[in-house]
């Protein structure tokens, strides 16, 4: 085994000789730590949090093996515990296996083949554990996701519908044009609004269930999709677009995950400006260099909240209600950014603007 990947080992007896043999015996295929009492290993464990393996002799002067494994078991419930003991313990044995608090026992005299078995079989077992663990974590993930999918799915669908489904029926009540035109106009928003969530979703899907496909990124091309649909939006709503590209070097990425971010940075811009104002600008800046690619999207548009920052990667959240949005647009950008290990910052000041900032290295 190789020494960066020695599992750590925490031995307590009160017998000196025993420590030093045990080391000895042991240090070049684990982590080794010794302590002769309580106090000892309580201090190896809030300084070692990833020791793997617990073994403790059964007979010791202020604390038996099993009360100080009973003790120690909801502090710490993630290493292993192992009892060395003799035949006359054997029944506390068999009751702290009862409950818990131990995984197995060695008896004594031991051997060096019955400690490393016991070791290499605990190690399994933390491993299996922590597997586990990591798994239920993802599953209540997911199912907070899902009861919160379900919500989303059922408001910010069934609204727009509704919303729309009512003004039909007043509408088929209406004479005046004006009126008419009126009603079109409250379903439009309505249909961007659904539009909007539909997309959000695909976006969403196609991070959670694809698989990243690594391509030769050419940040030109990109960026000319995204300005013939944006140059449009930016016309109607006088709002200036900015673009900057600077990519003297090769880079390699998703191309559907840099899409993903820059499509949903730039819509939150072009969608949350402040209508008051006559300079409204978004500007867009990449930059490749070093192999990391620099992406910052700006705005003066009508900024977020301090107290609201940190919530705004959360899925279905959202800072404001001025414009519609699905609330999973940020959260979309997030994630993507995630499996390119890439980070994001932002700086934002309510009625003065947003200004997004993503490195992504090559891969």
């Amino acid at each position: 085994m190789d020494k960066t990947e020695k599992i750590k080992i925490l031995y307590i007896d009160d017998e000196v000789n025993n420590l030093h043999g045990f080391k000895a015996s042991f240090r070049f295929d684990y982590t080794i730590f010794i302590a002769v009492n309580v106090t000892e290993a309580l201090a190896h464990l809030e300084q070692q949090p990833d020791i793997r393996v617990i073994l403790s002799d059964q007979r010791m002067p202020d604390k038996t093996g099993v009360q100080f494994f009973g003790d120690i078991r909801d502090k710490y419930p993630s290493p292993v515990r192992i009892l060395i003991t003799g035949y006359t313990d054997i029944e506390s044995v068999i009751d702290a296996i009862n409950l818990g608090n131990i995984y197995r026992y060695v008896k004594k005299p031991w051997t060096d083949t019955d400690i490393k078995t016991a070791i290499d079989q605990a190690n399994q077992y933390y491993l299996t554990n922590s597997m586990l663990g990591i798994k239920n974590r993802e599953l209540q993930k997911a199912y907070d996701e899902l009861d919160k999918f379900a919500y989303s799915v059922t408001h910010d669908m069934r609204g727009p519908l509704l919303s729309i489904l009512g003004a039909i029926d007043i509408a088929q009540g209406i004479d005046d044009i004006a009126d008419i035109k009126e009603m079109l106009g409250m379903m439009d928003k309505s249909v961007q609004k659904l539009d909007t969530f539909i997309q959000s979703i695909h976006d969403y899907y196609n991070l959670n269930r694809g698989q990243m496909k690594i391509t030769d990124i050419k940040f030109d091309e990109i960026v000319k999709d995204l300005k013939d649909i944006y140059d449009i939006t930016g016309k109607t709503n006088k709002i200036a677009f900015e673009i900057s590209v600077d990519q003297q070097e090769n880079f390699r990425s998703d191309e559907m995950s840099l899409r993903i971010i820059l499509n949903n940075l730039l819509s939150n811009s072009f969608k949350y400006q402040r209508r008051s104002i006559d300079n409204k600008y978004v500007k867009l800046d990449i930059k490749v260099s070093n192999s990391t690619a620099h992406i910052t999207v700006q705005d003066n548009g009508i900024g977020i909240d301090e107290a609201n920052v940190n919530k705004i990667f959360n899925m279905f959240y959202r800072a404001t209600s001025e414009e519609m949005g699905s609330g999973f647009g940020l959260y979309n950008v997030k994630d993507a950014i995630g499996k390119l290990n890439g980070e994001i910052t932002v700086d934002t000041k309510l009625n003065e603007g947003s200004t997004f900032k993503v490195t992504i290295p090559t891969k």
